[in-house]
């Protein structure tokens, strides 16, 4: 009777561990590479819904200064909530070569088109 008990306990921690527990350490360990792999003009929203752009870091004071339309504010870095776009790199190739946009018109005949060029 009382081994049943404390298996019954010993249960309901397992189940607790792999419904709560490992689920936000996940969720810790997700947001932690997040914040490692951020770099100025990557593209974030705070945790106070402030959208910016990341201009620099002070990882001595672990900071971020964000440039919000011309306005440069500085949080925590803690206080990124995620990012929206990643900072794209341009290497000197790729700004040389410029892709050339090709224009396609599509024709369309409406009902009275059809009915001329039937007539004819």
């Amino acid at each position: 009777m009382q081994y049943s008990s404390i298996l019954m306990i010993v249960a309901l921690f397992v189940l607790m561990y792999f419904m709560m527990i490992r689920p936000q350490k996940k969720q810790q360990q997700k947001q932690q590479d997040m914040m490692n792999q951020l770099k100025p003009g990557d593209a974030v929203v705070t945790i106070g819904r402030l959208h910016g752009v990341i201009d620099s870091f002070d990882e001595e004071a672990k900071t971020v200064t964000l440039d919000c339309d011309g306005i440069f504010l500085t949080f925590e870095r803690s206080a990124i909530a995620r990012v929206l776009l990643a900072a794209v790199e341009v290497t000197p190739a790729a700004k040389e070569e410029e892709p050339a946009v090709k224009e396609e018109v599509i024709e369309t005949k409406t009902e009275e088109d059809k009915a001329s060029s039937d007539e004819k």
